[in-house]
């Protein structure tokens, strides 16, 4: 082969391994699939989710258990009206420490305790989570010679304290006043069963008001329950003074119709019992 023709050959032995090269496979690292055996252990992030999740609900456990404890140890030789507060989930003057954990579903550990003296200050441990009961979320307890003195609670309008009788009286006849009103306001958008659900809440704190027992009756009438329509029909006439409402006359020309409209709610119903 003759010198003149090594030039004209290299350019296409050149182009000739350019194409060979980018022909080849291209080889891409890729992470091993790990298959699990019979007798593998398991890797040190999953054992840690599963430990974690084992002490969370060993925590719920224990957490649920001492709430039952602390529930029986409340009840036990309570009061009435401490044992009708319990029982709503609130907070009532009167109460001792043990009770008014019970009454928030709390424990121990969503407080911090002050003492001093005959003195005891309940705070939240966790302000964005404070415990509540079943009037607003609650600030400070503060607990004299073993019961409790007065109760501040944390309300929309601000700070709210709780430390006699009147003051429990008013803060009863606002709840009352509030959920009646919505009551009544879900009854005329017919809403019975929202309605019933606010007007039985606000029984529970004032069981004198006969009017409520109206207020239920007819509810329960819209809802197709006749027999508990009748026996709140028969409540709210049995509890009405009759002879003084006659004696006052126009004055209570409405509560005199409810009383017509609840006796022959009570004879229809009887009617369609037979």
């Amino acid at each position: 082969m003759s010198s003149s023709r090594i030039p004209q050959l290299a350019p296409t032995l050149f182009i000739s391994a350019l194409i060979a090269t980018g022909c080849a496979p291209k080889r891409i690292d890729e992470m091993p699939i790990t298959i699990m055996r019979n007798g593998d252990r398991l890797a040190e992030p999953t054992r840690a989710l599963d430990a974690a999740a084992a002490d969370a609900a060993a925590s719920q456990v224990s957490g649920r258990e001492r709430r039952d404890s602390l529930a029986a140890v409340a009840y036990t030789g309570c009061a009435p009206d401490v044992c009708a507060a319990l029982g709503r989930g609130e907070i009532a003057l009167g109460m001792n420490e043990a009770q008014v954990l019970a009454a928030t579903r709390t424990t121990g550990q969503a407080w911090t305790v002050r003492r001093s003296g005959g003195v005891a200050v309940l705070a939240p441990r966790d302000a964005d989570t404070a415990p509540r009961d079943a009037v607003a979320p609650v600030a400070l307890v503060q607990i004299a010679d073993g019961t409790v003195a007065s109760v501040t609670y944390s309300e929309p309008q601000g700070l709210r304290t709780v430390s006699s009788a009147a003051d429990v009286s008013n803060a009863n006849r606002a709840r009352v006043e509030a959920l009646v009103k919505e009551g009544d306001a879900l009854a005329a958008a017919g809403d019975f069963t929202g309605a019933l659900e606010r007007y039985d809440r606000a029984s529970v704190v004032d069981r004198a008001d006969p009017m409520l027992e109206y207020k239920m009756a007819t509810s329960l009438d819209k809802l197709l329950r006749p027999r508990e329509a009748e026996l709140r029909y028969t409540l709210f006439l049995h509890r009405l003074e009759l002879e003084k409402i006659e004696a006052v006359g126009d004055a209570n020309a409405k509560l005199a119709e409810a009383i017509a409209q609840a006796r022959q709610r009570v004879m229809v119903i009887e009617r369609q019992s037979h």
